[in-house]
């Protein structure tokens, strides 16, 4: 079947990069783009006036958030960070899932919706193990597979694991507490996984090894996780270099620093994503200045997994996107909390990066497309996408600018990437299958979807308690931003 797309703006792919075609149109038959440019004469099956749009490469998001978002509750945390780790105690003897089966699936059904509405085409998954007894069960993944098809999203999976979960000791201090054989039993499953995807043949999920934050692993775990790698010839993403505490655990456990970690035990190659990688020795907390940890990650291979709109919430940066990219280092982006909004995300780091470097022209927005799109696409080592032109794949998303809301338009990316959202895209495909329709997702109960999500939302902020090394409740732990107003008593005389 041949499709046509017309749109005011369509990001097409020429001369090796992205090229700004006006009054366009981009024609795909069956899972492939076979024309781009300003008229297609041929016949086609069907065809979409898009209007006032840009048409933009699905957008990659290989840090997406697929949970119940936390970061609403625990970037405000400060001094009360500590209850929201597990206690030593819970760690010992208490812990357990605070979602049946069913319920993951329904609050992983709601997080792939978001992404979908939001212009995600491809994505790669986070989610919190914080609520679940251990990490990811292998069955919880197959079930997500299956949602994934059915919404027809283009995912990398696998399910996360872990030897060791971060804890609040009795006297507030932070360390990580160790239990090998979940690590070993969660590799298991991962290997497990990769099988099973193997067997379901189908080219939009592609297995992945997903475990979770450095100092979560033992060295027996972090060895395995490269050797399968290596073998199995499939990527890695790890989450490292993310801040303090994380180096100071790694240092005392180890001696060495993540960098030199993950070196010895062959991590470091180019089928290793590392989400956020801001903590190197250029950091103003490490060393502030540039000691050869950007040179020695770009020789290595391996792909930043940037997230800009999360690390400002939590309060960093990138030191700095610019310093980065030229040094060679393939930077893609995540979202990584929620809203799962890559435009809001691009807008953030682009400012961020001015103030890094005190420059305006730091990271111009055209380099955070790239790395949303082409940047992404490198990461996966799939040069068919991220682009659209004659032979990539038919990943496309259309964000409508016809708002007067969205203000005058300069030069289309730019403008909407300062005045926009994700919230404007309308449309999307995958492989050349309708995704995203008018904005919505056919088949998906939207409004029941919201309503089961809030109610499952109580059920976590609540279980924060039980966690919590005092078990407070949620009323101290996550106080309001303002008193509840009181109800005033009857006057005098009434």
């Amino acid at each position: 079947m041949r499709t046509r797309w017309r749109a005011r703006h369509i990001l097409a792919h020429q001369d090796g990069g992205h090229a700004l075609l006006r009054d366009g149109e981009v024609v795909w038959e069956d899972d492939r783009v076979v024309y781009v440019g300003p008229r297609y004469e041929g016949a086609v099956d069907a065809e979409r006036d898009l209007g006032e749009s840009l048409v933009l490469p699905g957008l990659i998001d290989l840090d997406a958030l697929t949970d119940v978002d936390h970061l609403v509750l625990d970037s405000w945390a400060g001094p009360r960070a500590t209850g929201l780790q597990w206690s030593l105690d819970y760690f010992a003897q208490r812990r357990h899932d605070v979602f049946t089966p069913r319920e993951r699936a329904t609050i992983r059904t709601y997080a792939l919706a978001q992404l979908a509405l939001h212009g995600i085409t491809t994505y790669m998954p986070i989610a919190s193990e914080v609520h679940s007894r251990w990490a990811e069960p292998y069955e919880e993944l197959v079930a997500m597979a299956e949602v994934s098809r059915r919404i027809g999203l283009r995912g990398y999976l696998g399910p996360a694991y872990r030897s060791g979960v971060n804890v609040v000791l009795p006297d507030g201090s932070r360390e990580v507490a160790f239990d090998e054989a979940e690590g070993v039993a969660g590799l298991r499953d991962a290997v497990r996984f990769l099988d099973h995807l193997d067997a379901l043949g189908d080219p939009l999920l592609t297995g992945v090894l997903l475990p979770c934050r450095i100092e979560t692993l033992t060295e027996d775990l972090l060895a395995e996780t490269g050797r399968i790698g290596r073998e199995r010839g499939v990527l890695v993403r790890l989450h490292a270099l993310q801040g303090l505490a994380e180096r100071d655990i790694i240092q005392r456990r180890h001696g060495l620093t993540p960098i030199e970690l993950l070196d010895k035990h062959g991590l470091l190659a180019p089928n290793l994503l590392i989400p956020h990688t801001v903590l190197l020795d250029r950091h103003p907390a490490v060393h502030g200045a540039d000691r050869g940890d950007l040179d020695r990650l770009a020789r290595s291979g391996i792909s930043v997994v940037h997230c800009p709109q999360t690390s400002l919430r939590y309060g960093e940066m990138l030191h700095s996107f610019r310093a980065y990219r030229e040094a060679g280092v393939n930077l893609s982006l995540g979202t990584d909390s929620f809203p799962p909004d890559l435009i809001r995300g691009m807008d953030v780091g682009v400012h961020l990066a001015k103030i890094a470097d005190g420059r305006s022209d730091a990271a111009p927005a055209e380099h955070y497309v790239e790395a949303a799109t082409l940047g992404g696409a490198r990461a996966l080592g799939r040069d068919d996408l991220g682009r659209i032109a004659p032979g990539a794949q038919a990943d496309l998303v259309a964000f409508s600018l016809d708002d007067i809301r969205d203000g005058v338009l300069d030069d289309p990316v730019r403008t909407f990437l300062l005045n926009g959202t994700a919230r404007q895209a309308t449309d999307s495909v995958v492989a050349g299958r309708p995704v995203l329709v008018d904005g919505g997702l056919p088949g998906l109960d939207l409004d029941a979807l919201r309503q089961d999500a809030q109610v499952l939302f109580e059920r976590m902020r609540a279980a924060y308690s039980e966690r919590d090394t005092e078990r407070r409740d949620t009323a101290a732990l996550f106080p309001p931003t303002f008193p509840a107003f009181r109800e005033a008593g009857p006057k005098a005389g009434a």
